[in-house]
Parts: structure tokens; C-alpha cells; sequence
């Protein structure tokens, strides 16, 4: 079982024997920067840490795994200058190795407030590309050297001196449950708040359509979604649903609308060259394009088409979103879901939800992640059950709620509350295993979605904003114990 090497307090001073440079050097052949964070993750709570610069450093949350560009942990939160400070912190075995990796000239990091080394050979900051200093905080120091030599670095990672997972130890699994269903319905109504807001601003369809249009983005995309969404209002897209009687027609008039207003189509990217003979479908659609009154829209600089999985590529979500326009259109969009979760029983709604809402590879898009670009992996869906149950989760349910409250149809607000407490898992996501891991429960299974919402919620509520002392799970903890 891993063990946390010893920690002494203090702090060495500065040697630069080339002796013990080698001697560090040979130590460093045995020691990963993912041990580095394993060591970083049992640090909380600690007040003795100090920056080569000499300032105190007081960790409050490590921050969780990065599976992006950028910082090797994200949402941390530490006190430095006696300012709450939360954002990246980046891990190399040396301080030099910061610009070894050009991270320097990467703007991606320029979300980093702290750079852990084991140990110093550069200057006692580090520079990002912003122009911006972060402190160096060296591990080396407070590594007792017998435990140094017992260093491991084939163990899993376990968050086990934050306040939560401790007290998932100690608190029932019932008890854990009850505080992530209260989180989980916390953020519900939080959702609900923000579209209660929006509705006083637009009309119910089209903020509708905001939300899942927001949905397909992703975090990567979401911006970039969002303000294609405001481009390209609803009204424009049913009006064209019911113009034209063929799917065939009215499909490849949503694409290229869409597309070509987001910028996305091969003429509007210079990759014409990249297409094959098989693509009448492609031509069609910048046919189509040629015949529209091109106003102010987007270049495809505005999407992030790097690092994106082909099976999440916006051109696909893009296409993905005609096809329910298509399906949805023809009596409008807010009135089929509205209609739908009339309609449906409760304990089958997640079904009829998701069913609406996906959508099934076929023709151009059943082989091609993108225009010129085939997969030979590539999802079956445009739009599959997890997005679709991720929708209707996020979007759907706590939209109808407020919709219904808005108008005095409080049955329904009650169904669709009902429809969301009751609805299974849908898929996980990298916070929601981070989230599961620090609470110790990786292998005890969250079944609900209003429980992995609960999970969300702490997380970005309280964990990401240094509040560990109001956490319920603390405090369920501190209440068990006082009785």
C-alpha cells in the first residue's frame, strides 16, 4: 500500500554543490511527476509551505487531473499572500523543465498560480506566457531522505486528507446519498434560476434552444455553440422545415445554414483539395450555402478542432442538431418537448427523452467526422444515448420546470422535477470521477443522475471555491461525532 513519504519540518538551504545536483539528478531516475502529484494531493491543510521566494503557501484543494492542453491539475486552491487564489498548478521534477517544455511560450498555461518542483535550477519564479510570475514551491524540502530513497511510483492516487474523504469513511453509505441528493437537486433548481432569467429575455423556444445547442458544445465548443445559436435563431431553422416538403431538401438547407454560418464549410477552410469523389452530399450543401444572404458569421478560428474527439466534432454535433430540427421542427421544437413529458410516465421518461433527442449516423455523416475526413472508428451516432441523456438532464428537465412554473402549469413543474430525481445514471465525466475517487466510492457505484449532479455541484460550489469548512460532508461528519 502506497505511503506518504515522511514530512520534516523547515527548509534546507540553498547548495548548489555540483555533488548534490548529482545526487538529486540520480535520484530524479527514480522519481515521476505523476509521484509528484501523489505527494501534492496528501498536502492540504499544511501551513508550513514556503515559495523559493520565501512567501507561505497554505494548500486548501490540490486541484484535480487535467485531460486538456495545459497545467497538469486544474481548480486548485491555495492561500498565497493571504489572498484565496484558485486555478492550475504544473508539475516537473525540475524548475527548468518549465521552459524545457516551451510552457513558457504556451498561452495554455497561463491559467497556472504555482509551479511544484521536486527540485530549483532556475531563478525562485517562473515566468508564463502572459508575462505573469508564479511562485516555485520545491517538494525536495520537506522529503525526509530515507523516505526519498523508498519512493514509489506505481500506486494509484488517493485524496485522503481532504475532510470528505474521511468523512465518507466514517458516514454510512445512506447518509452520503441523502447529502448528494440534496447537492444534486441544489443544482437543479440553480439550472432552473439561470433560465428563469433567460426567459426574461428572449422568447421560451429559443433560449430552449440555446441550452441544447450549449449541450453539443462540450466545454471545449460551448462559447462557440452558444454564439452560433444567436446567429442562427430557431425561427429561421422551422421556417425552413416547413418551406420545403422533402426531409432531404429541408436537412441539407439546416446543414448549410448551420455550417456555413459557423464557418465550417471545405470552401470557407481552404480544404476543397481534401475531398473525395463520393461527396455530392458536400457540394449540395455548399450549394445550397451560395443561396443564402451571408451576414456577419463565424470563422472556423472561432471552433477548437484540436484535441476534439472525432466522435465529438462540431461539425458532426452541428449536423447532429439538423437532424433534430428536422424531427422537431415541423410543430416546434418547445412544443414536442413539452408534449413529450405531458405525455409520458414518469418511470419511462428517460426513455421517450432520450430517444428524442438522438440521433443516428447516416449518409455523408455515417463515415466522416469532419469534411474530407473519414473514421474508420467513428460513433454510430451523431448524436448518441449519453449526450442525449446529458441534455435531457441539463437542459430539458430544468428548463420545462421553470416553464411550467412560469405558466402556471405546476403539474408539470412537478413531473419534471419528478422525471429528474428519478432518472438513472447517465454518463460519467472527468469530474465525476475525480469527485468519486475523492470521496473514496470508485468502487461504489452512483447510480442517479441526481447524485452525479450532487457530485458536480459540491465540487464546483465548494471544493473549487475553498470551502471545505461548510462542505456538508465535513459537517455530517462533525455532527455524527458530537452525538
Amino acid at each position: 500500500m502506497f505511503t506518504l513519504p515522511a514530512i520534516i519540518p523547515g527548509r534546507h538551504k540553498e547548495n548548489g554543490h555540483s555533488r548534490r545536483k548529482e545526487r538529486a539528478a540520480a535520484a530524479g531516475d527514480r522519481i515521476s511527476e505523476r509521484f509528484l502529484i501523489q505527494v501534492w494531493q496528501r498536502l492540504p491543510d499544511r501551513t508550513d509551505l514556503i515559495t523559493e521566494e520565501g512567501e507561505p503557501v497554505h494548500l486548501v484543494y490540490p486541484g484535480r487531473g487535467n485531460d486538456d492542453r495545459g497545467a497538469d491539475l486544474r481548480d486548485a486552491v491555495i492561500i498565497f499572500n493571504q489572498q484565496l487564489i484558485k486555478g492550475d498548478v504544473e508539475f516537473h521534477l525540475w524548475s527548468a523543465d518549465w521552459k524545457r517544455h516551451h510552457h513558457h511560450q504556451d498561452p495554455a498555461y497561463n491559467g497556472t498560480i504555482l509551479h511544484v518542483v521536486m527540485w530549483r535550477d532556475t531563478g525562485p519564479a517562473t515566468q508564463l506566457q502572459s508575462g505573469k510570475q508564479v511562485p516555485i514551491l520545491v517538494l525536495s524540502q520537506y522529503l525526509a531522505k530515507a523516505s526519498r530513497r523508498r519512493m514509489r511510483t506505481d500506486y494509484p492516487a488517493d485524496i485522503f486528507t481532504l475532510p470528505c474523504y474521511r468523512a465518507a469513511k466514517s458516514l454510512p453509505i445512506e447518509r452520503t446519498d441523502e447529502i448528494l441528493d440534496a447537492a444534486g437537486r441544489k443544482r437543479f433548481l440553480v439550472k432552473a434560476a439561470a433560465f428563469q432569467n433567460e426567459l426574461s429575455r428572449d422568447t421560451s423556444e429559443q433560449i430552449l434552444y440555446q441550452g441544447i445547442m450549449l449541450a453539443l458544445g462540450y466545454v471545449k465548443n460551448k462559447l462557440s455553440f452558444q454564439e452560433l445559436a444567436g446567429k442562427v435563431p430557431l425561427h429561421h431553422l422551422e421556417a425552413i422545415v416547413r418551406r420545403y416538403p422533402t426531409d432531404d431538401e429541408g436537412l441539407a438547407r439546416l446543414q448549410a445554414l448551420l455550417l456555413g454560418t459557423a464557418g465550417l464549410l471545405p470552401s470557407q477552410r481552404g480544404i476543397r483539395s481534401l475531398l473525395t469523389a463520393d461527396n455530392q452530399w458536400v457540394e449540395l450543401l455548399e450549394k445550397y450555402w451560395s443561396e443564402y444572404e451571408h451576414g456577419h458569421g463565424m470563422s472556423a478560428d472561432s471552433w477548437r478542432l484540436v484535441k476534439v474527439r472525432p466522435y465529438n466534432f462540431p461539425v458532426r454535433r452541428i449536423a447532429g442538431m439538423s437532424h433534430l430540427i428536422l424531427r422537431l421542427g415541423k410543430e416546434g421544437l418547445l412544443a414536442e418537448i413539452l408534449n413529450l413529458i405531458q405525455e409520458v410516465k414518469i418511470d419511462l421518461a428517460y426513455c421517450a427523452l432520450e430517444a428524442a433527442m438522438t440521433v443516428i449516423s447516416s449518409g455523408y455523416w455515417k463515415t466522416h467526422y469532419d469534411f474530407g475526413c473519414r473514421c474508420r472508428d467513428i460513433a454510430p451516432a451523431l448524436i448518441g444515448n449519453n449526450r442525449a441523456a446529458a441534455i435531457a438532464v441539463n437542459v430539458i428537465l430544468p428548463f420545462t420546470y421553470t416553464w411550467s412554473r412560469l405558466n402556471a402549469k405546476p403539474k408539470l413543474a412537478a413531473k419534471s422535477l419528478a422525471i429528474f430525481t428519478t432518472y438513472p445514471k447517465t454518463g460519467t465525466n472527468a469530474i465525476e470521477r475525480h469527485m468519486s475517487r475523492q470521496l473514496g466510492r470508485s468502487r461504489v457505484p452512483v447510480n442517479w443522475a441526481q447524485r452525479q449532479q450532487g457530485l458536480i455541484h459540491i465540487y464546483k460550489t465548494l471544493c473549487t471555491q475553498g470551502k471545505c469548512a461548510v462542505c456538508p460532508l465535513g459537517m455530517g461528519t462533525k455532527d455524527r461525532n458530537q452525538r
